[in-house]
């Protein structure tokens, strides 16, 4: 029977391993500020009874969660100015405006989905939305046209150079820089243009109906959001 001593074990790259030996034959105890092994990563140990960063309420970011017609235009053309895909990421934001897209619908839009020779958008929903079929105006189709001349065979509409899909979370980051390229004071994020379809559908006199089945909505509880905050649902309270 071997008689040498076993060594300890101690965490190495997320894996279990032998200790190297001490060279003066004790055992060092760990501090309280070194490195620990957390998931597999090295990481500071954290100090009990500290609460993370709060995340800041939406309400204390900006008075508002949608943009006015007049914004997007703003966030379009500061899109169009910035970086090497300035027409792709204002074409993208046109098109989640006009159609009132979430991040992952866009993202997920397939070429199929499109038909520029007929000018129609076969839109599917996420979070078990309701499918419709949407008119594609002119500004829509001549930058879907330039979006297939400018990048590669790809089965999805917004792609990378290589002809990859774009992420939820290039999206996000994309759009958050054509609004601080846009100046409009407030940090925006992309379900902002979903609120502003609504909003701007509410304002112009469609019905609820309507309204409900062009975003998609399973339940009418989410459009009546929008009609409720019409301004049209106030004209003719003072005759001054």
């Amino acid at each position: 029977m071997s008689t040498a001593k076993r060594l300890p074990k101690m965490a190495l790259n997320g894996k279990v391993a032998d200790a190297p030996p001490s060279t003066n034959g004790h055992l060092h105890l760990v501090s309280p500020a070194s490195p620990a092994l957390v998931n597999g990563n090295v990481a500071r140990s954290v100090a009990r009874n500290v609460a993370p960063p709060r995340r800041r309420a939406n309400r204390e970011l900006r008075t508002r969660e949608h943009l006015t017609p007049s914004e997007v235009d703003k966030l379009i053309e500061a899109a169009r100015r910035v970086g090497r895909h300035g027409h792709r990421d204002a074409a993208m934001i046109l098109l989640a405006y006009r159609h009132g897209l979430r991040v992952g619908e866009l993202v997920a839009l397939r070429r199929d989905q499109t038909d520029l020779q007929s000018g129609l958008f076969h839109v599917t929903r996420l979070k078990r939305g309701i499918p419709s079929t949407h008119p594609l105006r002119g500004p829509e189709l001549r930058a879907l046209r330039q979006i297939q001349r400018d990048y590669p065979p790809s089965s999805y509409v917004f792609v990378t150079e290589r002809g990859g899909p774009l992420t939820g979370s290039t999206v996000r980051k994309i759009i958050a820089r054509a609004g601080r390229g846009a100046k409009l004071g407030f940090p925006v994020h992309p379900h902002m243009l979903r609120h502003a379809t609504g909003y701007y559908l509410a304002n112009g006199g469609q019905d609820t109906r309507a309204i409900q089945a062009y975003l998609g909505h399973a339940n009418i509880t989410h459009t009546t959001r929008y009609t409720e905050l019409a301004p049209d649902r106030f004209k003719g309270f003072w005759r001054d």
